[in-house]
């Protein structure tokens, strides 16, 4: 059976968890929805959050509590998700499009820079994707003046030295879907760390049931940040497997700011060499590659392609091979040794 690249790590815990709020009828936002925002809090230490049944909807709600004026413009990575475009688009907004760093593949103060002097609105904020799980150097970024939206959705568990992911943000996006480091399902938490944002966050405490995450997500979300330290060790064990066996190959890796510790979203690999060949050699393994950038802005959005070039190396050269906590020991062996044989 082909080993995916990507698995839920859901065990028993979670279906348990979930189990009971279909027992208990909690289908809807209530009470696990709130406890889902305090055991949140007890583990990031935010001021205030809320819960939503989407990333979408958690990004519509932080640029609105940001009072952004219409066509007015929000900077975004080449490499972020493609739904960030139909956000904008939805809150009549004008996306600024910047280039990557070749090593992080994360927006940097010269790639900002850059799309900041060819904008032709002003920018009023800057969404700050962390690309495949690698937190780029924040502190930088908040030298414009521009109030930040971090999405931490697959940077979770990684601190740059005393601070957490996320923690330099004006409002942070955590987002709760399948393939991101907690999973509900789908769902997604966004946050202020301070008092002044965090009043502006109140006012969206009593939106429709309709946006609001269902107890059902919420009890899965619960389960997942107390089993996080126990998933995020069992991600460390398993990458310093991969990545023993990586470095007999050719192929690179994205480099992490040295005061950071990677979570090990994924294991992606930057190829030296035809990604067909990796993916069909994969493939004949039993062992599925993936193609990293499949989703993004640069790779749905061809018009972008000649304005970032970086971006657009990256997403024909980047494939990430499977990386999560409920890999076997034969599993984990397998991969290493498709790594290590790499064409």
């Amino acid at each position: 059976m082909k080993i995916e690249v990507f698995s839920p790590t859901i065990r028993r815990k979670e279906m348990d968890a979930v189990l009971s709020a279909l027992v208990d009828d909690a289908l809807g936002p209530g009470e696990l929805s709130l406890k889902l925002i305090a055991v949140a809090k007890e583990y990031i230490n935010f001021e205030y959050g809320v819960s939503f049944r989407s990333p979408t909807f958690a990004l519509f709600y932080a640029l609105k509590a940001l009072n952004i004026a219409n066509n007015e413009g929000v900077l975004i990575s080449a490499l972020s998700p493609y739904y960030y475009i139909q956000v904008l688009k939805d809150a009549s907004l004008t996306p600024i499009i910047a280039d990557v760093d070749e090593h992080s593949g994360n927006i940097t103060k010269a790639t900002i820079s850059k799309a900041l002097q060819e904008a032709s609105v002003p920018v009023r904020c800057i969404i700050n994707h962390h690309t495949l799980g690698y937190v780029p150097n924040t502190a930088d970024l908040t030298e414009f003046g521009i109030p930040i939206i971090e999405d931490i959705s697959r940077s979770y568990g990684t601190n740059t030295g005393e601070l957490k992911a996320g923690a330099l943000g004006t409002l942070t996006l955590l987002g709760l879907e399948e393939r991101d480091v907690l999973t509900a399902g789908g769902g997604a938490i966004l946050y202020a760390n301070s008092r002044r944002e965090a009043a502006v966050l109140k006012q969206f405490a009593e939106l429709p049931p309709e946006y609001q995450l269902p107890d059902m997500n919420a009890a899965m979300a619960i389960v997942q940040f107390k089993e996080h330290e126990k998933n995020f060790a069992r991600r460390k064990e398993i990458a310093e497997v991969l990545l023993q066996a990586s470095l007999r190959t050719r192929h690179k890796r994205f480099l992490q700011l040295d005061i950071a510790e990677y979570n090990n979203y994924s294991f992606p690999l930057i190829l030296q060499t035809g990604m067909k060949d990796v993916v069909a050699y994969g493939n004949k393994k039993e062992v599925a590659v993936e193609t990293a950038f499949n989703d993004t802005i640069i790779v749905k959005l061809p018009e972008y392609q000649s304005r970032c070039p970086t971006a657009y190396s990256l997403s024909l050269r980047t494939v990430l091979f499977p990386l999560y906590p409920r890999l076997s020991g034969k599993q984990i062996e397998k991969i290493a040794k498709v790594l290590a044989t790499l064409p």
